[in-house]
Formats: C-alpha cells, structure tokens, sequence
C-alpha cells in the first residue's frame, strides 16, 4: 500500500455507512433528536487525563472539542429533549492500535434516565446492530475484588500503589487512588472480563468525573458511572450526570489542582456551560460511545486505523 491510499478497505466503509445509517434509524425511531455543536469551543475540559488540541484563530486560543458534552448539556437546559450527537471528537494523544487524536463519538442523554435505564438502552442498540443479543452487568467492586482481593473503595493507597507498581513494573508510589485503580483495572481486570457485551456499574468515588454519587448496598459512596466492554475493549463511558452548580465547581477546582501536579496547564472553566447548569440541567443519564472502536471490534480487527479512511500513519503508534 502506498502513502497517498486510504488505510480502511473499501468494503470496511461500506459497513462502516451502514452501521452509521443504522444508528441514526435507531435513534429516529425512538424520536430522539439529532444535533449538530461546534468543534471548537472557548475552553478545554478540566479532566486532568483529557487534553484537548489548541488553536490560534484570530489571535484568540479555540480548543477542539474532546466530546459535545458541554454543548449538549447546554441544549438540554434549553429544553431540547432527549437529544444525540454523530460526529468527530479530537484528544491531543499519541496514535495507538485503539486510540486515534482524531474520533468517531456517538453521545446521547436521556431525560428521566437512570443509569440502568441507560444500559439497557445500549444493550437494545447493540441488539440492533446485531452486535450482540445478551449482555452481563457487573459491579466494579466485586469485579475487583475477584482479580485482585483488593477492595477499590477503602484499601489503603499504598496497597494501591504497591500493586500498580508490581504489575506495571514502574514506581507508582507517588500517584493518587483513581490513576493506581485506573491501571490495575486496565492491566489486571478489562482482559478478564468476560466475552461480549459487559456493563460494569458504580464506580469508585474518586473516579465520579461529573456523575452523581449515591451510597451502594454495602454502604460505599460511589460514583452513579458505568463503562461499557465488547469482548474486553473498551466501548464507553456513561453517568447519571451530576445537575448540581456548586459540585460542578468543586470538581472542576479539584481537577486543575491535578493538572498543576501533573505540570499540566490548568484550563478555564467554561462558564456558559455552568450558567447552563445554574439554569437547570434536567434530571438524565448521557453515554459516549467510541465509534471507531465499536466497528473495529465488531470486524474483529486490531488497528483502528482500519475503519478509518485515513488514519494516522502507522510510523507513530505505540502499541496500547
């Protein structure tokens, strides 16, 4: 193949399209509408893990959205219903075999929705998709507990860090309790996670993002987040969202605390996003799904670049 030529084959993109219509035939058959938000915006997200592309556009500093969240919540507190978005999202990070800076994200909220509601949402698409026709829920907690005799809630850090140490075979004793979980689980756990689609609900608190908390049945706080597995990839992420202003700003300060540990630029709170929570975000659940990634699992291939017309070239991957 020469440089000039598309990295996806053309009967790739074909299914491509047609999963593509089929999702939006979903969607419209439920009535819930399409829309459409801009790709740059006047700030970045907070998240100390996300970070976002910058560019100078007439002297002012624009940041390419890492999802339409922000602007879909803002068109919820406007009254817009249940909505989804079909489109491209950008993170600035390294090109892997299932990680591309440039994205496929499919992102609805539901009005009214739990976060249970929500999962068996998805499980009918994927029913849909003819993906896959059952799927397993799992509790983070006792997923956890069965790898690792660790409990994610209330081990001591050190454990934590130990572990992450251990399995990573780096120092890991100066990172906090939601990067050690996040490695441990992505290490010991997503490859032993059973086949097909698997919903793993109630996440540890320090990993809430902008999802509700609640008291589980063991009395752990957890955070109302779910992420959502296709044969141990990584599909998903969805919350009951958080509607409350003042906790919106306590974990926005919170997170650019982490940046500036990170040596990370801190970034701007986007303050029509929180005017349009002051307003009144809807009760709803929301769910990110990575398109790309769904298709490349679905075809059984492993370079996702390979349901992508062009993708970035194979030279700068690392292998993630």
């Amino acid at each position: 193949m020469t440089f000039w030529q598309p990295t996806a084959s053309i009967d790739v993109l074909r299914y491509r399209a047609k999963t593509l219509f089929s999702i939006r035939k979903f969607f419209y058959e439920k009535g819930i509408l399409e829309v459409e938000v801009p790709l740059l915006g006047k700030t970045g997200v907070t998240d100390p893990f996300i970070d976002c592309f910058e560019l100078n556009i007439n002297n002012e500093t624009k940041y390419l959205q890492s999802s339409p969240e922000y602007f879909m919540k803002r068109l919820l507190a406007s009254g817009s219903g249940p909505i989804y978005s079909l489109g491209k999202a950008f993170r600035a990070e390294q090109a892997g075999n299932k990680h591309q800076p440039e994205f496929t994200i499919l992102e609805w909220y539901r009005i009214n929705f739990d976060e249970s509601q929500l999962m068996a949402e998805i499980a009918d698409l994927m029913r849909t998709l003819e993906i896959c026709y059952s799927h397993r829920s799992i509790r983070y907690l006792d997923v956890f507990k069965e790898h690792t005799s660790l409990n994610p809630h209330q081990s001591p850090l050190y454990d934590l860090q130990k572990l992450a140490s251990i399995t990573s075979g780096n120092d890991f004793f100066d990172k906090d309790r939601s990067c050690c979980l996040d490695l441990i689980f992505s290490l010991c756990i997503e490859p032993k996670l059973p086949r097909g689609l698997v919903f793993v609900y109630d996440y540890p608190v320090c990993q809430s993002a902008l999802a509700q908390q609640k008291k589980d049945n063991d009395g752990f706080l957890v955070a109302r987040r779910f992420e959502v597995y296709l044969d141990n990839l990584e599909l998903a992420n969805g919350y009951f969202e958080l509607n409350n202003f003042d906790q919106h700003i306590k974990r926005f300060a919170k997170d650019n605390i982490v940046r500036e540990k990170l040596a990370k630029k801190t970034i701007s709170i986007d303050r029509d996003f929180l005017e349009s929570i002051k307003s009144g975000l809807p009760v709803c659940s929301g769910v990110a799904i990575g398109i790309d990634r769904l298709i490349m699992r679905i075809l059984g291939l492993n370079d996702i670049t390979e349901v992508i017309s062009f993708g970035s070239t194979r030279a700068n991957y690392t292998n993630e």
